[in-house]
């Protein structure tokens, strides 16, 4: 198992996410979006497993000018944009290789065990 967990420091899920694994003693790698964002293979890969692009954006992110100009542009347009502005994705983004769950979801992560 090779589990990334993108989000940011100060994100109460992406926390809880880390405690999780921690807590199962399951080794992860976190990836500060604040710091480092995602490569355009990975957020090609995650977007791929969550069914696409729109399931990674957090309709309550504080940009709210950037998530309202997503709903307007073709999907090619929208993942580069989201690859621009990862601040607005949803978190925390869990990966384990091809497979990948947006926001806190312990339900599906047990079955990576």
């Amino acid at each position: 198992m090779n589990i990334q967990v993108f989000g940011t420091k100060k994100s109460f899920d992406t926390k809880k996410a880390q405690r999780y694994f921690k807590e199962r003693r399951v080794k992860f790698q976190f990836i500060d979006l604040a710091e480092k964002g995602m490569s355009k293979g990975e957020l090609e890969s995650v977007r791929r497993a969550v069914g696409g692009i729109d399931a990674l954006v957090d309709p309550k992110a504080k940009d709210q000018d950037t998530v309202a100009l997503l709903a307007y542009l073709s999907p090619d347009q929208k993942f580069d944009k989201l690859l621009e502005n990862q601040h607005v994705l949803a978190e925390p983004v869990v990966r384990n290789g091809k497979q990948a769950t947006v926001g806190y979801a312990p339900d599906v992560w047990k079955t990576w065990e």
